[in-house]
């Protein structure tokens, strides 16, 4: 009943302040009405007295909450303690999973020593591919942020499977005969059933590992058909292996090999467009040609 500013509008002001905020506030009044009562609560008053007053009722309910407010912010700094140690074990499994990924892709590429960079730019290029296209029509319901890391996160055991690839085979610095082709080819599947080893082991399902997977049997494919190992077409090829497949093709193409020297970038660039269609899903093709010049720059930074 204060004149100007009341008891309500106190409170209102104290409650806009964080200094003041979590200030627990007891009403005291000589207005006895239930509706005022009400509506001092409805504000955030802890307590409502009303007069005369008792001074032993009024320490009795200060001190109530007084030890109320202590465990309130004990809890909250618990809470913020738990929040900080859950999001440190997050990032601390997530770069454990990580580093564990590229050692197993290495392993790889130690059979194969001039892929250097390989896993790196392949992985950028996949991801770039992935954001291009995560809001197209055909890959939007697929494509979320969570997919995208784990995209990203998974693309370096592409080519796991060359550690089942003979030496004389593998680093043959001519061209492979027809029969061992063949089991070059096999690298696909050897890898596939290494990764669904590894997830069956899992004592529950593992996103990346179920995309490493996809991406390790079929970035092989071909949008027509002509691919191996399962001769997939169109959309029986997975998203993920559709991605990875551009990104292998354009890095095999761009670095040199035992067997071939470097192509020029525009070379290169000339050939997965001229795919579109036949090697590469269109759409994919489109999101390389408008992200292309990300393509020479990620080339770029991890050059050999």
């Amino acid at each position: 009943m204060m004149p100007g500013m009341d008891g309500y509008d106190v409170l209102a002001e104290l409650r806009s302040v964080a200094a003041t905020r979590d200030i627990p506030v007891i009403f005291v009044t000589a207005m006895d009405g239930t509706d005022d009562e009400e509506r001092g609560l409805d504000c955030g008053a802890v307590d409502y007295i009303t007069k005369p007053i008792r001074p032993a009722i009024v320490l009795a309910r200060v001190r109530t909450q007084l030890e109320l407010k202590r465990a309130r912010d004990m809890l909250s700094d618990h809470n913020a303690f738990l929040e900080k140690e859950v999001a440190r074990r997050m990032a601390e499994n997530q770069l454990i999973q990580e580093v564990s990924i590229h050692a197993l892709a290495h392993l790889a590429e130690t059979r194969d020593p001039e892929t250097g960079n390989h896993l790196r730019r392949t992985q950028e290029y996949v991801r770039t591919l992935a954001n291009a296209l995560q809001h197209h029509p055909r890959f939007s319901a697929y494509l979320d942020r969570r997919t995208i890391d784990a995209l990203a996160q998974s693309a370096p055991l592409h080519d796991i499977g060359k550690v089942g690839i003979p030496d004389h085979i593998l680093l043959k610095p001519g061209k492979l005969t027809p029969e061992e082709w063949e089991v070059m080819k096999t690298h696909a599947e050897i890898g596939a059933q290494a990764i669904a080893q590894a997830e069956a082991d899992s004592a529950r399902p593992v996103e990346f590992l179920r995309i490493a997977q996809e991406i390790a049997r079929c970035h092989h494919e071909k949008w027509d058909g002509s691919g191996y190992p399962g001769a997939l077409a169109g959309d029986e090829i997975p998203i993920s292996a559709r991605l990875m497949a551009l990104a292998d093709v354009f890095d095999a193409l761009i670095c040199a090999r035992v067997y071939k020297p470097a192509m020029p970038m525009e070379e290169a660039y000339r050939i997965i467009v001229a795919g579109s269609g036949s090697h590469f899903d269109p759409d994919v093709v489109s999101a390389f040609v408008g992200e292309f010049e990300t393509f020479k720059r990620i080339a770029a930074a991890y050059a050999e």
